[in-house]
Parts: C-alpha cells; structure tokens; sequence
C-alpha cells in the first residue's frame, strides 16, 4: 500500500512539474489511464522511478517531447467506425447543405486520419470546397505527421475496408499515390484545413463551427474536464451545429446532457439545443 501511496505522489508532482514548466495540463486526465502510460514510458525511456523521470523531464525538454508521444497516444485509423461516417453521410450531410459556408473543428486530431476521412467525405458531397476545417491536437509531432498525410500502405489496407464501409462513392485509391511502401494523400484534401495547437485542458474556444468531430479523446479525461470540453463545443458550435464523439463516449451525466439532443445516439451524434 506504501509502495503504491508513493507510485501515486510521484505521478502526481511528475504531472504539476510538467504543467509548471511546459503548461501543458494533463491534471484532469483519467488517473488509471496516466498511471498506465507513465509506467509505459519508464521502460522505454530507460527510467528506474518516475521521480528519475520527473528530474531528466524538467531539465531536457527533449525527454519531455518523448514522453508526450507517450501520455497523448497518438494511435487512429481513417473511417475508424464506419458506421459513423455512414451516419454522417445520410444524416448530417443533407443539413450541412443548407449553410453557405461550413465550418468544421476536429479536436484531438491526432496524426491526421480522421481530418482526410472527413475531407473525403465532404469532397464526395460535394461540400469540401466552402468548407475551413480547424484541425487541433497538443502534440506538435501528431500535427507535423497530420499536414503531412503520410501513411503506410499496411495501414491503407484497412483505411480502404473501412471507407467502402462508410459509403465511399469512389476508389479510395483515388485520393492517394503510393511510393516507397507509403500513400502520399492528395495535398487538395488539406486546402482548406488549418492545423493547429490547442489543448482542451487550457485553451478557449476560437471560432463558430457547424460540426465538431472530438472522437476517442474524453474517454481519457475525468468528469471535470469531460464537461470543461463539452462547454468549449456547445460555445463553439452555431444554433442546432452537431457534436460528434467516440464510440465509447457519452454525453450523458455530463453537465452538457440537457443541451444537446441526440440524433444518431448509437453513432454518438448530437445537435445542440
């Protein structure tokens, strides 16, 4: 008990020391969670204790830039559910049409795959082209590989399953060129996208948008800063916009609940009240 009081303390000053000097805030993250990547990164960042850890972090920012590919698991698929995007497409799209100019914000974006899903998408509805998507995420490495839409052909394997899936209307050999083992994706797909840093712990809210795409990132948060999100979508989101989640996420019991009305529930997809 002992041991895991101290495991526990350490974890605790490791997370304030990154906030301190990085700001970057993982207080409010789900402690099982952090718990299970921190002891992940101790065996390969080659760390006895996390207190060891806490001392080469605060001293060496490129530690620091180690761990962070650790605490923000920048793991995704494109069309991941395709369900979901199946949802989008019948349901979604055909109320999207009616705005002129369509604003979309993918927060926690990760390395990129589900910024070109939904490009693709809104490509094939005809919608792409008066559409500004905000793609954020707080790891600055995930971003650099999401602007450059690099992907292993292994991985496009089950990216080309999942998008004939969700209601792909072409060859989604279309919308890439192979060469060296990898798909380089068409660069028209990111015109219009904006990616950026921000951090749904920290930052505010910096546009109105008609859809808000935030998909396996709160099952990571505790209920305080799931409900600090849901409050940064509904201020983003325009009258009747729609919010998008996880497969395992949920608006309900959130302070947000009464706010936001479902509309595909089994695909996690609201419109604001």
């Amino acid at each position: 008990m002992t041991v895991e009081r101290n495991t526990d303390i350490e974890i605790r000053l490791l997370i304030e020391a990154i906030y301190l000097k990085y700001s970057y805030d993982f207080r409010d993250y789900s402690g099982a969670s952090i718990k299970r990547r921190i002891n992940h990164a101790l065996r390969q960042l080659d760390c006895n204790t996390i207190s060891a850890l806490q001392e080469r972090v605060l001293h060496d920012p490129t530690t620091f830039m180690q761990l962070l590919q650790y605490l923000t698991i920048p793991v995704s698929e494109m069309f991941r559910d395709p369900e979901h995007f199946l949802v989008i497409r019948r349901e979604v799209v055909p109320l999207l049409r009616t705005y002129p100019s369509i604003k979309v914000w993918i927060a926690g974006c990760s390395t990129g795959e589900e910024v070109y899903s939904m490009a693709i998408l809104l490509r094939e509805e005809g919608l792409l082209d008066r559409t500004i998507i905000y793609a954020t995420d707080i790891n600055p490495q995930s971003l650099e590989k999401a602007k450059q839409g690099i992907y292993s052909m292994e991985s496009v394997r089950t990216y080309t399953e999942n998008y004939q899936r969700a209601g792909g209307c072409e060859a989604f050999s279309n919308y890439y060129t192979a060469a060296y083992g990898n798909a380089i994706f068409d660069s028209s797909l990111r015109e219009n996208v904006t990616f950026a840093d921000h951090s749904l712990a920290t930052d505010s809210v910096f546009s109105e948008t008609q859809l808000v795409s935030c998909r396996n990132v709160l099952i990571y948060f505790n209920k305080k800063l799931q409900d600090r999100a849901f409050g940064l979508f509904h201020e983003s989101l325009c009258h009747r916009g729609f919010l998008v989640l996880g497969s395992k996420e949920t608006l309900d019991f959130s302070a947000y609940s009464g706010r936001f009305e479902a509309l595909a529930k089994p695909e996690r997809i609201y419109r604001k009240t």
